[in-house]
């Protein structure tokens, strides 16, 4: 069975979607009290790739809000490059968190110590008015305790313990509700106003757009961008199954099909790549803002449940999204436009990271995922 999010994308690339009424009255307590301005913001959100990505109509929001506030984004290496240069934040700090525990694992511990002390003061240097973390973990929490800001605002009983570290507690949220109008709703409670057609609209990068021509060049024919790799393995779709989508659609459809990445992923999409006709695979060749140009040259977009989907989503570009062990109604792509292909059983969702028997995942067959690219490419 397939979930199908109904209407074509919009004719600007950006997802749009009107929100019902009872999702804008829930955010009608607000922490923004009388003519309270706040000038000097922190936003934590540190991962993952598509959950910064989907924090940008909460972004929007705020911004409008607050038009002459200083905003800070603090993010951690992986998903950094999706708010930097970004023309609605006046400051981005990277945590390096990764690269410091690596480094004390080999022995570094005086070097790594020192640059993070020289972050931390890099943290403290404004004077915060409000924080607000949208991550809702212990390693956030502490960074927004760090940070010296004096209202820290975070969702109360969020995983581990994070609540403790805030002086302002914002209801629990809905567990199943889509993580980006979460995110909304927290922009409400500080006084913004939530436009009913919430829009999500990832901004276009010259530089990474030029990369990205420069790379897919040559071909006038319809794009699908393939990004088949998870973290999750249970969130993998087999890879002989890949082998024979790209097959199928290299032989039948008069398409360019296009190959996605990070360097991590070069080994499994080296093996669905092999004896692919006409196929380009430019896996682990992009930054994320080349791989956001990429999928906005696409027609389509077929991947699993990963970030890279919510960068397709938040791009405009049509996502044929296979899930199994996850939620589409809390993570799918957002928007119009989209198809979400899933097998009803009674053990999904279950959110396990590992499966003896994927099921959900394995009895998705090629000839449905095929006919679902052929339908929305209307071929």
């Amino acid at each position: 069975m397939s979930l199908t999010y109904a209407a074509a994308a919009s004719a600007k690339r950006c997802s749009r979607v009107q929100l019902k009424d009872e999702v804008l009255q829930r955010s009608q307590t607000s922490f923004h009290q009388g003519e309270v301005v706040f000038l000097n913001i922190l936003i934590i959100k540190l991962s993952a790739i598509g959950d910064v990505a989907q924090c940008q109509p909460f972004l929007e929001a705020l911004r409008r809000t607050y038009p002459q506030a200083r905003l800070t984004w603090l993010v951690e290496e992986a998903a950094s490059d999706i708010v930097l240069d970004h023309s609605q934040i006046d400051r981005v700090l990277v945590s390096h968190r990764k690269s410091w525990i690596r480094e004390i694992k080999k022995g570094r511990i005086r070097s790594t110590i020192k640059e993070i002390r020289l972050f931390l003061k890099d943290l403290r240097s404004e004077k915060y008015d409000l924080v607000i973390d949208l991550q809702g973990l212990f390693k956030s929490g502490i960074f927004a305790f760090l940070s010296g800001g004096r209202q820290k605002v975070g969702f109360d009983r969020s995983r581990e313990l994070s609540y403790l570290f805030y002086n302002r507690r914002m209801e629990p949220y809905n567990i199943d509700q889509h993580a980006l109008l979460r995110y909304l709703d927290v922009a409400a409670l500080l006084g913004a106003e939530v436009d009913k057609n919430v829009k999500f609209c990832l901004p276009r990068n010259d530089d990474a757009a030029h990369r990205a021509e420069q790379m897919l060049a040559g071909s006038g024919k319809p794009k699908v961008v393939l990004n088949p790799v998870a973290r999750w393995t249970t969130k993998l779709w087999p890879r002989e199954s890949w082998k024979e989508l790209i097959r199928r659609m290299s032989r039948e459809l008069d398409i360019q099909v296009v190959l996605t990445g990070g360097p991590q992923d070069r080994a499994f999409n080296r093996e669905i790549f092999q004896g692919s006709h006409g196929a380009l695979d430019v896996t682990g060749q992009t930054s994320l803002k080349v791989l956001m140009e990429i999928f906005r040259s696409a027609d389509l977009v077929v991947c699993p449940d990963t970030g890279p989907m919510h960068l397709a989503a938040g791009v405009g570009v049509p996502v044929v999204a296979l899930f199994g062990p996850t939620a589409p109604w809390r993570t799918g792509p957002f928007g119009p436009g989209h198809l979400v292909l899933r097998r009803e059983l009674e053990c999904s969702p279950c959110f396990r990271k590992s499966c003896p028997d994927p099921k959900c995942m394995t009895e998705l067959s090629v000839d449905e995922v095929y006919e679902a690219v052929r339908t929305r490419l209307e071929l």
